[in-house]
């Protein structure tokens, strides 16, 4: 470290403390100050700042990090905008205009969404593909940007692809493009996840897998409401049937989703009574916290007989997003008991109220 005596420092730490004076102390750095204080050299003249302001002094030079002073090159002055060409609207249209038509920063701003990161080229990419779900997953893990295109855009198209008419009754008959098509409980991935991918049965031991076709309806969700929660829209998929080693009867597994659950009849029931949340299920869809209908008194035996299942041996929950997920055993009915059971159901249902799903 150099060794100055107090008139050097105070000297140097003045030509520090004033803007206006850096360009005119500009020759004043401490290897000077030292040669100057032992006779090794003379002052050089003082450079006239007469004409020079002090946001141009700051621009000019800038102290470096070893209390020395440098002149700032080209590449750090400021872009040309409303500071430099004038206030008001001219000078902020000017600054947009440099901001896209510029280069450096500009350059690297335009190119966010250039190429395989635009929106559009992704959507028309997975269109051709016909929006395949495996695709779609290794796509989202490449990059959060590429994750976040696919959270905002892609997994909700998708959707609309495979049931279009779900879709529409979910988001209140809003078209698929409109700003309220992309707020749905739980988010557009945990929707496409529902639509394609059967939960299993963990009590029965059966792994969740991808379902190839998946049919949802209206008729069989209002079998799954109490008549206190009759005003509620809920879909719901017919079972996945698993055989299980050394059972006589077959699990079956099922999934649903509500529309807007915040103000649904069930959640404001399961709220006003204080129904406890599963501490040990989570929703696998969301990985949201679950309450389970059974202990609550919400499981109807209409769902049971819709289903073909034993009565007391269904069991399901609903997460706090709206996503439904069950299981049951089912029970082996002939076709003339399959037909009574539900027949009434089946024959009020129109094709509005069923959606295919395909894999």
């Amino acid at each position: 470290m150099l060794d100055f005596d107090a008139g050097e420092w105070s000297t140097w730490r003045r030509a520090r403390r004033h803007g206006r004076d850096r360009v005119r102390h500009a020759h004043l750095t401490p290897a000077y100050i030292t040669r100057l204080g032992r006779g090794k050299t003379e002052r050089a003249p003082v450079r006239q700042a007469s004409n020079t302001s002090h946001s141009q002094a700051r621009a000019a030079c800038e102290v470096d990090g070893r209390g020395g002073m440098r002149e700032r090159g080209p590449s750090m002055r400021r872009l040309s905008g409303a500071s430099n060409g004038g206030g008001g609207k001219a000078g902020r249209n000017a600054a947009a205009a440099g901001q896209w038509d510029g280069g450096g920063n500009a350059a690297r701003v335009r190119g966010m969404n250039a190429g395989i990161m635009d929106e559009k080229v992704l959507a028309l990419v997975f269109r051709k593909l016909n929006w395949d779900p495996q695709s779609l997953c290794v796509v989202a893990r490449v990059s959060r940007r590429l994750r976040a295109v696919a959270e905002r855009v892609l997994w909700r198209e998708l959707c609309v692809s495979r049931a279009p008419r779900m879709v529409a009754a979910l988001t209140g008959g809003a078209p698929a493009s409109a700003p309220v098509a992309g707020r749905i409980g739980g988010g557009w991935p945990s929707l496409a996840k529902l639509l394609l991918f059967c939960c299993g049965a963990a009590g029965a031991v059966v792994p969740g897998h991808f379902a190839p076709v998946s049919r949802f309806s209206k008729t069989s969700g209002r079998s799954f409401l109490s008549r206190r929660c009759a005003g509620d829209l809920l879909y719901v998929s017919d079972p996945c049937e698993h055989a299980v080693a050394g059972a006589a009867d077959d699990v079956g597994a099922y999934r649903g989703v509500f529309r807007g659950f915040m103000r649904s009849r069930t959640r404001a029931w399961l709220v006003d009574h204080r129904a406890a949340l599963e501490p040990r299920v989570w929703c696998p869809y969301c990985a949201a916290p679950v309450w389970s209908m059974t202990a609550a008194g919400l499981a109807p035996r209409s769902a049971s007989r819709r289903l073909g299942a034993n009565e007391g041996r269904l069991e399901y929950f609903v997460c706090v997003s709206g996503h439904l997920h069950g299981s049951c055993w089912l029970a082996r009915l002939s076709d003339s008991e399959f037909v009574g059971s539900d027949g009434d159901d089946a024959s009020s249902a129109g094709a509005s109220d069923e959606d295919d799903v395909e894999l």
